[in-house]
C-alpha cells in the first residue's frame, strides 16, 4: 500500500501492487492525457506501463513509466489480433493490471472482449455494446432521444442521394463528423470536426465519401450564442458517481473544433445532475469524458460527445482529497473507497503547445467565455512538470514541425478564427 497527502491533509491510499497500463490504438504520439495518467498514478507509487508508437514519445520518456511496449497500431487491425497483443503484454507485466484506454477504439475493444481480457486485467464491466454505441455519433444521438437528453439536430445519410436531399433543406453552416469508432481509422470521411458553409461545399466533399458515407451531419450551434462545457466522471457499480467534475472550455485547437487548449473548473450542479442521471439511465460504469454545449437561444445544455474513456484534459479536475478520475478508477477496481471532496473551482488547465496559437486566434475573433473566472486559482500544465521534465522536451522536439505548419496554414489562408475550423491532421482523442 502507498499514500498521497491531499490538499486537505488527508492521505490517499492506493494499492501499489496493482500496476496501470495505458492502452492506445492508432498513432497520436503527442498525447498529453496519457502522460497525465502516468504521472497521476506514478506519483502515488503505482507501477505504470504504456503502449507507445515508438521509443521516443513523451509518454515513453516519463520518469514514472516502469515499462513501455512499442506497438504501433492503426485501428485497422482485426480485433482478435489486438486482443492477442494485449494479452501478450499482460503476460509480460505478470500480474493483474488496471487498463486505462485513451481512445474510443481501445475502450470499445476492452468492453467487447471483456471475457478474454478479464484474467490478465482489471477494468469496469459494462454492457458489451454500450461503449461502441456511445462512441458512435449516431448511437449517442439515438440514446439522447431515447432518454430525453437535448442534443443538436442530426442527419445520418446512407448514400449520396441522401446528402443531396439534405443539402436542399439544411440550414447552413452544418458540422460533419466521422460517425463510428474504428471506421474513422479505416475509412475516415473527414479528418476531424469540419464546418461546412453551404450546399455546394457539402456536395463537393461528399463525392469523396463513397457509396455509404460514414458521417453525421449535425446542426451547428453558433459560438456567439453558445458556451462549451466539459464533464469528467468516474462511475462505479450501479452507475454510482465516484467522482464527477464540471468545467468550461475557453479555447480549443483548431479553434472552436479541436482538442481543449485551455479550460477552467467551474461548479455547475445542474449539468452534474443531468450527466449523473443520463449515465444511470444508460447503465454506464467507468471513466467518461463528456462535451456539452450550452445554447443561449433556448437555454439548454446539449450533449455533443460522450467519450467512454479518460479525456486528455482530465488532470484539470481533482477534488480536495486528491482524487482525479484515473485515481478514482484505480481505487475502485482495487477494492478501495474513493474519498469525496469538493472540486478545485477556478483551477485552470493549459496545453502549452497548442494554447499559444489558440490564444492568438481567439483574440482575433473576439471570442469570450462568460463563465470563465477572471483569474485562475491555480494552473495545471499539460506538459511541464518539475518532477518529470523529459516528456515536455520530447514533445517540443516532435511538435516543432507540425506546429509551424499549422501556423503557416492559418496565415496563408487568412481565415478569421472559427470562420472555418481547419481539419485536424489525424483525429487525436480530446
Amino acid at each position: 500500500m502507498g499514500g498521497h497527502v491531499a490538499r486537505n491533509g488527508a492521505r490517499l491510499a492506493v494499492d501499489r501492487s496493482v500496476p496501470g497500463l495505458i492502452v492506445k490504438i492508432g498513432a497520436y504520439p503527442l498525447h498529453h492525457g496519457g502522460v497525465g495518467a502516468i504521472r497521476s498514478l506514478g506519483r502515488l507509487g503505482v507501477p505504470m506501463y504504456a503502449v507507445t508508437e515508438d521509443r521516443f514519445t513523451p509518454a515513453a520518456a516519463s520518469r514514472y513509466l516502469r515499462g513501455r511496449f512499442v506497438w504501433p497500431t492503426t485501428g485497422r487491425e482485426e480485433p482478435g489480433r489486438l486482443v492477442t497483443g494485449l494479452l501478450r503484454i499482460g503476460r509480460r507485466i505478470g500480474r493483474p493490471t488496471v487498463l486505462i484506454p485513451t481512445d474510443e477504439e481501445a475502450a470499445v475493444l476492452i468492453a467487447e472482449h471483456a471475457e478474454a481480457l478479464a484474467g490478465a486485467f482489471l477494468f469496469p464491466r459494462v454492457a458489451a455494446g454500450l461503449p461502441r454505441r456511445l462512441a458512435s455519433k449516431q448511437g449517442l444521438h439515438e440514446l439522447c432521444v431515447e432518454h430525453g437528453v437535448p442534443s443538436p439536430a442530426a442527419a445520418f445519410p446512407t448514400s449520396y442521394e441522401d446528402i443531396e436531399a439534405y443539402a436542399l433543406k439544411a440550414r447552413f453552416p452544418v458540422v460533419a463528423k466521422n460517425r463510428e469508432a474504428f471506421v474513422r481509422r479505416r475509412r475516415p470521411a473527414v479528418a476531424g470536426t469540419t464546418r461546412i458553409e453551404g450546399p455546394d461545399q457539402l456536395l463537393d466533399l461528399a463525392r469523396d465519401w463513397g457509396p455509404r458515407p460514414g458521417v453525421i451531419l449535425q446542426e451547428y450551434l453558433p459560438r456567439e450564442q453558445a458556451e462549451d462545457w466539459i464533464v469528467h466522471a468516474c462511475f462505479g457499480a450501479g452507475s454510482a458517481p465516484l467522482a464527477l467534475f464540471t468545467g468550461v472550455k475557453v479555447r480549443s485547437w483548431p479553434p472552436h473544433a479541436g482538442m481543449t487548449a485551455c479550460a477552467y473548473v467551474v461548479d455547475n450542479p445542474e449539468l452534474a445532475a443531468m450527466t449523473a442521471q443520463f449515465i444511470k439511465q444508460i447503465g454506464f460504469t467507468g471513466v467518461a469524458d463528456l462535451d456539452w454545449r450550452f445554447d443561449r437561444r433556448d437555454g439548454r445544455y446539449k450533449l455533443l460527445d460522450f467519450n467512454p474513456r479518460m479525456g486528455a484534459q482530465f488532470r484539470l479536475f481533482e477534488n480536495a482529497a486528491g482524487v482525479d478520475v484515473v485515481r478514482a478508477q484505480h481505487l475502485d477496481l482495487t477494492g478501495h473507497a474513493v474519498p469525496e471532496g469538493a472540486q478545485r473551482a477556478g483551477h485552470r488547465f493549459v496545453v502549452e503547445n497548442v494554447d499559444l496559437p489558440a490564444l492568438l486566434a481567439y483574440r482575433r475573433s473576439g471570442s469570450r467565455t462568460p463563465h470563465a473566472p477572471a483569474r485562475a486559482s491555480g494552473t495545471e500544465l499539460a506538459w511541464i512538470a518539475g518532477d518529470d521534465p523529459l516528456p515536455f522536451f520530447t514533445m517540443l522536439a516532435r511538435s516543432v514541425g507540425p506546429g509551424a505548419r499549422h501556423l503557416m496554414q492559418l496565415r496563408r489562408t487568412g481565415r478569421r478564427a472559427g470562420a472555418e475550423a481547419p481539419q485536424k491532421q489525424g483525429e487525436e482523442p480530446k
